[in-house]
């Protein structure tokens, strides 16, 4: 485990540090001065991954409660992980689930009468609202996920919920929109706009499932990460307001993006057309429209946002950057693209 920060904030200890939104919530949670703690976790071990995870969490706790007198026993976890997308086999995700439910099993021995333990849970919008009705969708709508990607995540989600009752813990259900920006991972089929800057560099043609006036809501991972630091800040008061342990939140901008407009960013940025291989119809989980719109907890999105051109451009240049280095990090051809 490594720890980094001064001790005037609570400690938080990022789950899922080296992924795209966890890489960036420890960055977040660093320039605020807040201590921080990782841990590289053997994910394709289930039962490994636990015993990492509860050594390591236990030692956190312990530690972090004997020193939080400065912040009145407040201790975060932030729990970016996740290695499931929408085309994930049930069974895959099934482990991640159950995996997740021992660990907070682990967390209930480990929990001191004095913690005030906050939560942050990575959850989906997309995979959570795939089948709602009535877009744009808020916190009040209706969950209806179409694959087991979201079932996973409302299971993870219940889990939390449920862990929070019984311990008096806080726990912030984020459900993220469609996440993109520098360090998204290029071997996972997902990443629209990662997908499309490595196509472009590449020349060869991105197959494209799903029709150009899909709508999706596309959030910049640093602001996504400020708002999940922000929420750590103020979620102990925001669940007491509520009077819910459980705050489910929607993180995202609030304005619905199109594909076709999506590749024409990409287009503007690299000064040429895309090359796109059309298959033919969808699949059946697909969802045309995923606008959404936040209701609770609203200061929390009313921050300063990048503009969706200059995140594209940014995350255009950092793909630049390991094509021309010849990173092993990129694979060997373009994904098929899923999204959320």
């Amino acid at each position: 485990m490594t720890g980094t920060g001064a001790p005037s904030r609570p400690p938080t200890f990022v789950v899922g540090s080296g992924g795209l939104l966890g890489r960036h919530v420890r960055l977040a949670l660093e320039r605020s001065a807040a201590p921080v703690s990782t841990v590289s976790v053997p994910w394709h071990d289930p039962i490994a991954a636990r015993e990492v995870l509860r050594s390591e969490l236990t030692s956190f706790l312990g530690s972090a409660t004997a020193a939080a007198a400065a912040s009145d026993g407040r201790v975060n976890i932030a729990w970016c992980a996740g290695a499931g997308i929408v085309a994930t086999p049930a069974d895959e995700l099934e482990t991640e689930v159950s995996l997740f439910r021992d660990v907070l099993d682990d967390l209930r021995a480990a929990l001191q009468p004095d913690t005030r333990l906050a939560f942050f849970f990575a959850s989906s919008a997309g995979g959570v609202y795939a089948g709602s009705a009535d877009p744009p969708f808020t916190e009040h709508s209706e969950p209806r996920p179409l694959v087991a990607y979201g079932r996973a995540k409302l299971a993870m989600e219940e889990a939390l919920t449920e862990f929070c009752v019984e311990t008096g813990s806080v726990a912030l259900l984020g459900r993220i929109t469609n996440l993109y920006g520098p360090g998204q991972a290029l071997s996972k089929p997902q990443g629209l706009v990662s997908q499309l800057c490595l196509a472009h560099l590449r020349g060869t043609p991105l197959p494209v499932w799903v029709s150009f006036d899909t709508i999706r809501d596309y959030l910049y991972v640093g602001d996504c990460a400020e708002m999940v630091a922000a929420a750590l800040d103020g979620i102990h008061e925001q669940a007491r307001t509520s009077g819910t342990n459980a705050v489910v939140k929607i993180l995202a901008t609030g304005t619905g993006v199109t594909l076709a407009a999506v590749i024409g960013e990409t287009n503007r940025v690299f000064r040429r057309r895309a090359r796109l291989r059309l298959p033919g119809a969808g699949t059946p989980s697909h969802t045309r429209d995923l606008r959404v719109r936040s209701v609770v907890w609203p200061e929390l999105g009313q921050r300063s946002q990048t503009p969706f051109s200059v995140g594209v451009r940014r995350t255009a240049d950092e793909i630049a950057l390991a094509y021309a280095a010849g990173t092993s990090a990129l694979p060997t051809q373009v994904s098929e693209i899923s999204i959320r």
